[in-house]
């Protein structure tokens, strides 16, 4: 394993950031650590590289014990949301930096910065300054910055958070094939989910100070361990008292065929695709709506409309999670984990 984290806490006052938290990150991979604002990623991600000290806890890179070692000597590299980058210099300037303070040969230095600006398709602005380059191209000029000194670790904390929503689409396709070229063991924080799903080999969903599951993003969004896991990774519907996806609920038109009874309320196409929201029988408000999620070319053809009856369940094989209520009728987190399978 590249990254080793046993028993890390972390408080702020009565806030806990981290609870005991215990992970591997295998050497290699790209690992994204998602969750939401305030859930402790980016606390973790900044204790692994040094900039914050845990309360309690080690943490280990490549076999060495970098508990207590600072920053510069962790062998790590950070990119920041922000860039950090350094405004006088040009861009090649702000990617030799690393080393020159590290007192490398002039010639080595210029080889190494005209090979990382071609990497990540630079060498044409190498003369500019950060002011003079998009938000994209800062930001993978801070990674080139961050790749010179050939860490051991790549970290980055929320890299694309700043930018629009094309340009973030780009980067994090050019982050999966830089990635590809380079296999540094690669760490990334992130409150996206879609951006963790297409980028990561492994995801770390982390709520509330502790780690809620860890696996490929085909494991968590197909094997979801609790509530959370499903309903953070993909939309998800309750139906007849269980968490379920959109897409996993299958409808008939006609009583023989069982399931719950119920009207389709609301059709809302969006592209080739129908988000139908029925309506239980018996239930008085939107608030119990069941959302179903078709091609259009199935509506159409199964004759949905506002005001048709149907009658709805989980397709066979979908993945469904019991939601747990206390006698109140309020989610009980406690229940949060179980779990069933239709079969």
């Amino acid at each position: 394993m590249s990254i080793e984290v046993r028993g890390i806490s972390k408080h702020y006052g009565d806030f806990v950031a981290l609870g005991d938290v215990d992970l591997s990150i295998p050497t290699g991979r790209l690992t994204a650590l998602l969750g939401p604002s305030g859930g402790g990623k980016s606390t973790l991600l900044r204790i692994i590289a040094g900039l914050e000290v845990a309360d309690a806890g080690t943490v280990e890179i490549e076999g060495v014990d970098a508990t207590r070692l600072p920053p510069q000597r962790r062998d790590v590299g950070f990119v920041f949301q922000h860039y950090a980058a350094f405004k006088h210099m040009t861009v090649a300037k702000n990617v030799a930096f690393g080393l020159e303070i590290r007192k490398r040969p002039k010639k080595d230095v210029r080889a190494k910065v005209q090979e990382l600006l071609e990497l990540v398709h630079l060498e044409q602005f190498a003369d500019r300054l950060p002011s003079q380059l998009s938000g994209g191209q800062r930001q993978r000029m801070a990674l080139a910055r961050a790749l010179a000194v050939e860490p051991k670790v790549l970290l980055l904390d929320e890299p694309f958070g700043a930018l629009d929503a094309k340009v973030r689409k780009e980067l994090r396709d050019w982050l999966r094939r830089l990635h590809d070229e380079v296999h540094v063991t690669t760490v990334f924080v992130t409150h996206d989910q879609e951006e963790a799903l297409e980028v990561a080999d492994e995801i770390v969903v982390i709520n509330h100070g502790r780690i809620e599951q860890v696996g490929s993003p085909e494991d968590l969004y197909d094997e979801p361990a609790n509530e959370f896991v499903m309903g953070f990774l993909g939309d998800v519907t309750t139906l007849d008292g269980h968490l379920v996806r959109p897409h996993d609920v299958q409808v008939h038109t006609s009583p023989d065929r069982g399931g719950v009874p119920g009207t389709v309320v609301r059709a809302l196409r969006i592209g080739f695709e129908v988000r139908l929201f029925v309506r239980p029988e018996g239930a008085a408000d939107e608030g119990s709506d069941v959302v179903v999620t078709l091609t259009r070319t199935f509506a159409r053809a199964l004759g949905l409309d506002v005001g048709t009856p149907v009658w709805l369940e989980p397709e066979q094989g979908a993945r469904v999670v019991p939601v747990r209520r206390t006698p109140a009728g309020a989610l009980d987190g406690d229940d949060a984990g179980r779990e069933g399978v239709l079969v």
